[in-house]
């Protein structure tokens, strides 16, 4: 019988105390001491980070809508979905994607659903980011914040393996969203 079927927790790592580093409005960095099952002990990084929320809308032409933008860490320029981070005042990621759709595209989603979620670095951070799915779009005007895109465009879902090989679209989240719409036929 396996560890999960028991309920025992033979791998399970103790947490001795974890301190702060930094804690910030996007980000809390901290330092964990924690022992390994075998009694190896050492410190390891911590990184948390709001829940983010992003949407992936397909057009009645198979295209999604994304966006072509400079991430300065990286120094790289990728197309990505748009999204952002889930307000705690607001905590709805639905209500979230759906105001980052409009504000940094200028279009707004017809109909939502949620595809899921994940988390990006579950050794190191807790960041989870839940993918909606939008069903076309209605545009409603120029985005309202200009510092999120270069270009704002229809992309063939087609070509999406393509840009991923070619390094065009690198973040996990735009990917996970794309490869989940091209896995399954969810028009």
């Amino acid at each position: 019988m396996s560890a999960e079927q028991t309920g025992t927790e033979l791998t399970r790592w103790t947490i001795h105390n974890e301190r702060l580093v930094d804690d910030t409005r996007k980000m809390r960095v901290s330092i964990a001491q924690v022992e390994l099952p075998d009694g190896v002990t050492f410190e390891q990084w911590v990184l948390r980070t709001p829940k983010a929320a992003m949407m992936a809308i397909v057009d009645d032409q198979n295209r999604v809508l994304m966006m072509w933008r400079h991430r300065f860490i990286i120094d790289k320029w990728a197309w990505e979905l748009p999204g952002g981070w889930v307000d705690p005042n607001d905590p709805d990621p639905e209500a979230t994607a759906v105001r980052e759709v409009e504000e940094e595209t200028g279009w707004r989603p017809k109909s939502v659903q949620r595809i899921g979620s994940f988390q990006p670095m579950v050794g190191t951070a807790d960041a989870e980011n839940v993918i909606f799915l939008g069903m076309g779009a209605e545009y409603v005007g120029t985005p309202q914040d200009i510092n999120e895109a270069e270009r704002i465009a229809w992309i063939e879902l087609g070509t999406v393996r393509n840009r991923i090989a070619k390094g065009e679209i690198v973040g996990a989240a735009s990917q996970i969203a794309l490869l989940h719409l091209l896995a399954f036929d969810v028009r």
